[in-house]
């Protein structure tokens, strides 16, 4: 199966717009969504576009084809008008016989990883910065940010289908 990986939208409508036009361009079979979905957090400026309402309603449709994991940024009070889960602090897959452990990034990361067998993959956002790490061990992943990207990197998200690339909104591939 396709997979589609994004992180951090902060309530951009103008960018879940880019990264949803992304998602139907790539025909993904699902959409891993790795936290901070509405609000934009103490830290960051306003997106472009900040309207976590209409983030909400191009996002319940898609509902059955979303996998989420929490971002420091999702509540208790998020989860009461999104129609899917987004509170598991964590989800674990199996792609190709590799576990991936996804998460948000700001508790389990390089810094703090969870218990990781050799060769599994930790995949988290939380830094909007994109990466492809081999940390003696593990990989570390991170597809970078939707609405704000960081450290120069390009708005952007991975996809994985027999491997994993990285790509900016409008499908262009990136070096990682």
């Amino acid at each position: 199966m396709k997979l589609m990986i994004a992180s951090d939208i902060h309530g951009s409508a103008c960018y879940c717009q880019k990264m949803l036009d992304a998602y139907h361009r790539e025909n993904a079979g699902r959409l891993l969504l790795l936290g901070d979905i509405l609000y934009h957090g103490p830290r960051n400026d306003l997106p472009k576009d900040y309207n976590p309402k209409a983030v909400i309603a191009m996002l319940n449709p898609l509902k059955q084809s979303l996998l989420c994991v929490r971002g420091n940024c999702d509540t208790e009070v998020d989860q009461m008008v999104l129609d899917f889960p987004i509170l598991a602090d964590y989800c674990l897959l199996e792609l190709d016989g590799q576990t991936i452990f996804a998460t948000h990034g700001h508790r389990h990361n390089p810094q703090c990883p969870p218990p990781l067998k050799c060769g599994d993959i930790l995949l988290n956002g939380h830094t909007h910065v994109p990466a492809n790490k081999d940390m003696g061990g593990y990989l570390y992943m991170n597809p970078g940010s939707v609405s704000i990207p960081k450290n120069g990197s390009a708005h952007g998200y991975m996809i994985y289908d027999s491997g994993f690339t990285w790509k900016d909104l409008d499908g262009r591939a990136l070096p990682v």
